[in-house]
């Protein structure tokens, strides 16, 4: 078996980064994980419940990162904003796969420009919807059809789902734009996003006041799947299970039109649900990910470059893992 190094999770004692650590360890015992952050005792802890793991104290004011020059990573895992860039910085310089899950699309050009510069190994942008979930479950559907004109994606986070304070304070970062991006008939063009997007309904038919949001799906699934119009409109609400007096859960509702294989022309409904909520969903996509980079399931590492969750995650592979860890996946009525 070949011995890896460490997959570093920045963010790797926060409520998602843990659960990323805790799935990563599930689907590979032997994987080496280092759980980095700035507090060592949080770290030290996460560490030790999962096993075969260390803690590392990382300074993202450093462009080492703090970490000592001969300590080397397989990947790294980014769970928390870096506004220094250092994080990818350090990625680079030392040719280690970096996943990175919360910039924004108002964000994502210096991170552009610096990959430009260094490009020495692969860097998935993943800061689409749970970490590539949404249009990973897209690129399944939409094996459906023979052509796909529009997808319309809808997402309910419940308000009780919102994560550690990481996860708060990119939620206002991202979602205080005046205007979102769009695609609607082959042209981009800029929208007023706040309560002018439109309503999000749930799963069990109830209305919920949303706004347009534009998570990297949007400017990704144009080119995967070929559609002149990708919308996303999101809410954060009540789910439809805390509705009913349960455990709030997390709801995705997927939209596609087009040509479908049989001949017809149409448009399906689809749903995707877990009922714990948002970060099993991304701690798994983001499982999926490292997997992926690394290698971990038997085939090559991918080469230097740029990609989207879609691009190196196979869909139908991720569509039954989502499910074994406890996702509702189907077509709605």
């Amino acid at each position: 078996m070949t011995t890896h190094k460490p997959v570093l999770i920045i963010g790797g004692a926060g409520f998602v980064g843990a659960l990323a650590a805790r799935t990563l360890r599930k689907l590979h015992p032997k994987l080496p994980i280092a759980i980095g952050g700035r507090n060592l005792e949080k770290a030290e802890a996460v560490a030790k419940e999962i096993g075969n793991a260390e803690a590392v104290v990382i300074d993202l004011n450093r462009k080492d990162l703090g970490v000592a020059a001969n300590k080397g990573f397989s990947a790294i895992a980014m769970f928390v904003y870096d506004d220094t860039l250092n994080a990818l910085h350090y990625a680079q310089t030392n040719a280690v796969p970096y996943l990175s899950v919360s910039t924004g699309i108002q964000e994502i050009g210096p991170e552009i420009a610096l990959y430009a510069h260094k490009a020495n190994a692969p860097f998935l942008m993943g800061s689409s919807w749970l970490g590539g979930a949404a249009s990973l479950a897209v690129v399944h559907f939409a094996r459906q059809f023979e052509t796909v004109d529009s997808i319309e994606i809808t997402a309910l986070l419940d308000e009780h789902d919102m994560g550690g304070p990481a996860a708060e304070a990119d939620f206002t970062r991202l979602t205080m734009m005046s205007s979102t991006l769009g695609l609607e008939s082959g042209k981009w063009h800029w929208k007023p996003s706040g309560e002018q997007g439109r309503s999000v309904t749930s799963v069990d038919g109830r209305q919920v006041p949303g706004l347009s949001y534009a998570p990297f799906d949007v400017f990704s699934l144009p080119v995967t799947t070929g559609a002149e119009t990708v919308l996303f409109d999101f809410a954060l609400g009540e789910t439809a299970s805390r509705h009913r007096g349960e455990h709030f859960s997390t709801e995705i509702t997927i939209a596609i039109s087009g040509k479908r294989k049989d001949g017809t022309e149409g448009r399906s409904r689809y749903e995707f649900v877990h009922p714990e909520g948002q970060a099993p969903v991304t701690a798994l996509a983001v499982a999926l990910a490292v997997e992926r980079l690394v290698g971990l399931d038997g085939k090559a590492a991918p080469a230097p470059g740029l990609y989207f969750a879609e691009m190196l995650v196979e869909a139908d592979h991720a569509i039954k893992r989502f499910k074994e860890f406890g996702a509702s996946i189907k077509q709605a009525a």
